[in-house]
């Protein structure tokens, strides 16, 4: 799984239909080239990519004053499917790339809610275990033999773990609370 799949899928499925141009607006609004690195080429390349894959279809054509005509998308059954999966999957891995899980965060209300909450809870209590033992790790490296700073590596593990705790037990909240309307439920 790559985030820009993840975005692009999920932009595509949250605009109904969109154009390459379309998503690279979107994706420039929310700073996308900053935290997941996605030029402009891989955009397109993932459209072409999941459609290819049966991800996405073609729906037609519009012409553009500012070259050539543009190629508009839409998520297949298919493609909805995958996205749920890879959202799920993003939220479910302690793991994952940081980048793909914030295309999931980006998306994720494109997947119904209970999937969502299922993969969150999921995740939640991977890390209510994990944080505690990266947490008892702090101090050890200096214990094996090892220069005292590298113990600094060990803190870093138990910091990023206990933020990823606190963000997904805020995430859990807000997705049980209702805060935000999901794919699943009348808008």
């Amino acid at each position: 799984m790559s985030a820009i799949r993840v975005l692009v899928l999920g932009v595509v499925r949250w605009s109904g239909e969109a154009h390459g141009y379309q998503l690279r607006q979107r994706f420039r609004a929310m700073a996308v080239d900053r935290w997941a690195n996605v030029q402009p080429g891989s955009v397109y390349h993932a459209l072409k990519t999941l459609t290819a894959e049966g991800l996405l279809e073609s729906v037609g054509t519009e012409d553009s004053s500012e070259g050539p005509a543009r190629t508009r998308y839409r998520a297949t059954p298919a493609g909805r499917t995958a996205l749920a999966e890879m959202v799920c999957r993003a939220f479910g891995d302690t793991a994952a790339d940081p980048t793909e899980l914030g295309a999931a965060a980006v998306v994720m209300v494109q997947v119904p809610r209970e999937r969502v909450l299922t993969a969150l809870r999921h995740r939640l209590a991977a890390l209510e275990a994990e944080v505690p033992a990266m947490r008892q790790n702090v101090g050890t490296f200096a214990e094996r033999g090892l220069p005292e700073h590298v113990d600094e590596l060990a803190n870093l593990w138990a910091v990023h773990g206990e933020a990823q705790l606190s963000w997904t037990r805020t995430l859990v909240e807000h997705v049980e609370s209702g805060r935000y309307s999901f794919a699943d439920e009348a808008q």
